[in-house]
């Protein structure tokens, strides 16, 4: 979905409406779709590739970046147009896309810990998807900013990673946590759109929620991965 979108009412409270719940529930099954199919290709050559295409972090990135957007904008196009072929291969290709980097991670893990880790991450981003839900549905403002401020952290993000890549390693790290802060706001502006943009389509809210929620999810993999390991 868009980060950018015409201004409309800001309302305030915590109810859930039919419409909510249904946007939450679905972005929340095509999550445990996509953490199943990532415990599944860590077991494929499809981690191996994974690792080939970071192995220069800006290719990676590049690679990742457009299988995400050519998926976000089919499925959404194949929603607007009723189309429900492109829409499902649009998704197809969002949670190959997610599951594939999800594995590649995951894949560094010694296979008795990948449940482990997955468990964790799951709990750790469904208590953010809480606290940020929690604070955008406390606000009688506006979200908007954060989607702007969500693409600029992405921009931010690819020009730190490809100068990471070639001149500067430890710009990676800053890459790194600007593509988190990107799918946070990006959350959050999904979740100001579900509980203000009451006339949009359920199915292209659940496709926004969604492709933020995996983002911060293949983010805190990594931190979980990284911590559970160093406790071995």
């Amino acid at each position: 979905m868009s980060s950018f979108e015409t201004p409309h009412e800001t309302d305030r409270g915590f109810g859930l409406s039919r419409r909510e719940v249904t946007v939450v529930g679905g972005a929340s099954s095509l999550m445990a779709v996509t953490i199943a199919l990532m415990y599944a290709f860590a077991m494929t050559p499809i981690a191996e590739l994974n690792q080939l295409v970071f192995s220069v972090p800006i290719v990676g990135v590049i690679v990742y970046g457009a299988a995400i957007t050519i998926g976000d904008l089919i499925a959404e196009r194949g929603v607007k147009n009723d189309n429900m072929g492109s829409a499902f291969l649009g998704m197809v290709i969002l949670q190959v896309a997610f599951a594939a980097f999800g594995a590649g991670v995951i894949a560094f893990a010694p296979p008795d810990l990948r449940v482990t880790i997955l468990g964790i991450t799951a709990v750790i981003t469904a208590i953010m998807m809480a606290v940020i839900s929690g604070y955008v549905y406390a606000r009688s403002i506006t979200f908007e900013h954060w989607g702007r401020f969500s693409t600029y952290a992405f921009i931010g993000g690819v020009i730190a990673i490809l100068v990471g890549s070639f001149v500067l390693p430890e710009l990676l790290l800053a890459g790194f946590a600007l593509f988190f802060l990107g799918f946070v706001l990006r959350l959050g502006y999904e979740i100001w759109q579900v509980r203000d943009n009451h006339n949009a389509s359920v199915g292209l809210q659940t496709i926004g929620v969604y492709v933020a929620v995996a983002g911060v999810f293949v983010h805190v993999l990594q931190l979980v991965r990284a911590y559970v390991l160093s406790q071995e």
